[in-house]
């Protein structure tokens, strides 16, 4: 008679957030840093199609790493929460930390009771009218949920990427200069160690701008990109958008 396969509830939660850290390690890094107008994101991201950082609500924008079906679905659930309840009560009552909570939900849930976890890790911020009203969260794949301050890093080399960041943000720095330090911190996590020069083509780049009267996210591409970047010297020489 075979004895029964029994696995301890400890050891089955260890090995599930095994699993989803090791999908989300796999990912691209991305940044989220405030600035003196609102809170920008970068990602190394050289599709134009599959964003991992999108418009939410007004004010209220998500960005995320790991598997893109996975995340996509959650962003997508999170429009619609936004939208219903926008519409059933009034737009203020829609805010990042009622969102943030619906997701944590979600992912505690998917991780306690599903045979596999959500392989994801997400950022839901809203931007304030004061730099003091920002709101940052950051989700992780079992439902836990911390409050950010200043800039997340998330996915990839998350680790190497915030050690450059700590040294490098201030509170007040302009939009080319959190740029510069998402850039230059993105770059340096190349497969050999060796910093590498990222151009406009290669990366993703959206902000919430505190100065916009009601949809605050806009993405920074082309041209425009381009412009905040030379702006704040991250483009070396030879270093343009045809270096995708």
């Amino acid at each position: 008679m075979s004895m029964p396969f029994y696995v301890s509830p400890e050891q089955l939660m260890k090995d599930r957030a095994d699993y989803a850290r090791k999908g989300i390690a796999r990912g691209r890094s991305v940044v989220v840093l405030q600035y003196d107008d609102g809170i920008a994101f970068a990602t190394e991201n050289p599709s134009r199609a599959l964003h991992k950082i999108s418009e939410i609500y007004d004010r209220i924008a998500f960005a995320a790493v790991g598997k893109y079906n996975e995340f996509e679905n959650l962003r997508v659930a999170g429009v619609r929460y936004a939208d219903l309840r926008g519409y059933s009560y009034d737009r203020v009552d829609v805010t990042a930390r009622g969102l943030a909570n619906a997701y944590a939900q979600t992912l505690g849930t998917v991780f306690t009771t599903e045979s596999k976890p959500l392989e994801v890790e997400l950022v839901v911020v809203e931007v304030g009218r004061e730099p003091a009203g920002d709101q940052i969260y950051r989700l992780s794949y079992d439902g836990s949920v911390t409050d950010e301050h200043g800039w997340v890093v998330m996915g990839g080399q998350a680790e190497r990427l915030a050690g450059v960041l700590e040294g490098a943000w201030r509170p007040g720095m302009t939009l080319s200069e959190v740029l510069g330090v998402a850039v230059r911190a993105l770059g340096s996590s190349g497969d050999d160690g060796e910093p590498r020069a990222l151009g406009a083509a290669q990366l993703e780049v959206a902000v919430l701008d505190r100065t916009r009267p009601r949809r605050a996210f806009r993405r920074l591409t082309g041209a425009l990109l381009e412009d905040v970047l030379d702006g704040a010297g991250t483009l070396g020489a030879g270093q343009g958008p045809s270096s995708a």
